[in-house]
Parts: structure tokens; C-alpha cells; sequence
């Protein structure tokens, strides 16, 4: 089961977050969902629904690093392939902080485990306003020595009520990661989208795209955010970040589950610090000192 449920609400704006992993099961704005959702009753969320990546996103190869030159081990969390995925917090009890009518605090120790020898202090704050939803992280070191470490989450953005595959997809990457098929880790560097299929600079259709792709070099407009768009002839979602989450994990099953007991499609808009493998390959990892903290925003708003 997913815990307590904590519903935070502005106006006609509605989000439902779970104790469990202190993930996002719900948004909406006007009855309409902008997110993919689950039952409360679900035994954990599927496909990895609205988790919290922390302290790494994506996966760690082989379910192996290395930290101030000692091997360490994690749990293989994806055995299939051999990887730990998404993190040690995404399947804990959080602790509410403080809760309020449009926002919700929540917090979560992660202590010295095998495969992760430091602690840190995480914090997760949810807000429903005006703009949307509102997504902050924070880190702290509460250890004796430096933590190398990354961020990210998992949410599925819906433009509303359209299908996935009548609606187009506009990201701020200029990257792509290449993946081995056989163990989805990085095989290669990142390459230039111009000129090939990974190109979404500019809005493409979604549909017949099939993708579990990393996409990186994700760069700030104007504003200095970062923008990604789902988008349909009836309106559609912005996700937008921090300059901070430099790469984005893009993920299109077919096999979602629906709440009717069938499955549909899906798309998963993952915002992430850093690649997959970073605590192998150290590409964008986050240092905090002992006693430091590090933040870091990301959000959701409707477009009309």
C-alpha cells in the first residue's frame, strides 16, 4: 500500500501525495487530470509513477560504485537487468513535516546501508497555486564527509483528457544518451539531436514513438528555467525546472495500467540532475559538504 494520502488544494487545483516515497498521485486543475494516476489501494505505484530519485536517478550499472576508492554494493533493484534503479527512498514511509491547505512538507533520513556508506537528510515540498504545481527538493549532508549524489522524479504528464498519441512533445534537450539495449546503462556519450529522430526541439507527434530514452544538455529559456511541453489541440502541460536538471529521462509504455483494469499509454517526463550511471561515470553529480545543503524546483502548469 502507498501510506496516507495527503491532498493539498488551491481553488479548483488538487494534489494527492503518498506517504510512501512521498510520491505524486494526483494533480488536477478543474476535474482535469495533468498527471497519470493509481488507486490509493495500489501495492506501490506502477512503472515508477510520481517516485522521488534520490540519491540517484535512473540507474547505477551492475548496481556498483565506487566511493572514496572502496567498491560498494547496492541492491540489484532492477534484477532483469541487473541495475539498482531510481534511488533508496521511492518505497519508504515519509514523515510529514508540516501540512497546510496548499502545501505539504515531508522529510526522510537515509542512513548508512550497504551500497550507500553516508547519510543525508531529504526533504520534499509540494505546493498547488496559481501557476500549477509547484515541486522543491532538498538534500543536506548530515555526515562527516562529502556526498557525491543526484535528483530526479518521475512523474507522468496528460494533456488533459488527450491520449498520448494524439498530442506532441517539445524538450530543451540538445543531447542524447546512447543506451546498451541489454542492460539500459549509457554505451556511449552524448550526441548532437540535430538531424536525427531524437530531435524535440521543436514540437514532434507522439505518435508511433516509442522511447526509454536520456536526454541531456537541457538548457534555460529566458525566464531561466527549463521547459519541456506535452501538448494537444485541446490544451496540453508544461514541465519546467530549475537549470539544475540538465537531463530528462523520457519513457512511453504502452502498458500502463488503467484504473479500469486494462492498460494504455503513458509518458513519463522524468526530470533529472544527472544521467544514468552518474555515480559511475561522475557526469553532472552534486557534491554537498558535511553539514551543507543543496535545493532544487521543478513544476507542473496547465496550458490553455
Amino acid at each position: 500500500m502507498t501510506g496516507e494520502q495527503y491532498e493539498i488544494t488551491f481553488g479548483t487545483s488538487r494534489a494527492v501525495i503518498t506517504q510512501l516515497g512521498a510520491g505524486l498521485r494526483a494533480f488536477e486543475v478543474d476535474g482535469v487530470p495533468y498527471v497519470e494516476t493509481f488507486p490509493k489501494d495500489a501495492a506501490k505505484p506502477p512503472m515508477g509513477c510520481g517516485s522521488v530519485l534520490v540519491p540517484w536517478p535512473n540507474r547505477v550499472a551492475g548496481a556498483r560504485w565506487e566511493f572514496n576508492g572502496k567498491p560498494q554494493y547496492l541492491e540489484q533493484t532492477e534484477p532483469h537487468l541487473g541495475n539498482a534503479i531510481h534511488g533508496l527512498v521511492r518505497f519508504q514511509p515519509w514523515r510529514v513535516v508540516i501540512r497546510e491547505r496548499t502545501r505539504i512538507t515531508m522529510a526522510f533520513d537515509v542512513t548508512e546501508q550497504p551500497g550507500w556508506p553516508m547519510p543525508l537528510h531529504v526533504g520534499m515540498r509540494y505546493t498547488v497555486g496559481r501557476r500549477g504545481l509547484l515541486v522543491e527538493h532538498t538534500v543536506r549532508n548530515v555526515g562527516d564527509q562529502p556526498v557525491p549524489f543526484g535528483v530526479g522524479a518521475h512523474p507522468y504528464p496528460r494533456a488533459g483528457l488527450t491520449p498520448r498519441d494524439e498530442c506532441e512533445l517539445q524538450l530543451a534537450a540538445h543531447t542524447v544518451l546512447p543506451l546498451d539495449p541489454t542492460t539500459m546503462a549509457p554505451s556511449g556519450a552524448p550526441t548532437d539531436v540535430a538531424g536525427t529522430p531524437f530531435d524535440f526541439r521543436s514540437p514532434l507527434p507522439l505518435a508511433g514513438v516509442r522511447l526509454d530514452t536520456p536526454f541531456g544538455d537541457c538548457r534555460p529559456a529566458e525566464d531561466g528555467l527549463i521547459h519541456h511541453r506535452l501538448t494537444s489541440p485541446s490544451g496540453g502541460v508544461e514541465l519546467w525546472a530549475d537549470p539544475a536538471f540538465r537531463w530528462v529521462q523520457v519513457f512511453t509504455p504502452d502498458t500502463f495500467p488503467d484504473p479500469a483494469g486494462g492498460t494504455r499509454s503513458a509518458l513519463a517526463i522524468e526530470p533529472m540532475t544527472c544521467p544514468p550511471d552518474a555515480l559511475n561515470s561522475g557526469i553532472d553529480l552534486i557534491t554537498v559538504a558535511p553539514g551543507e545543503s543543496w535545493s532544487g524546483r521543478w513544476g507542473l502548469t496547465p496550458l490553455g
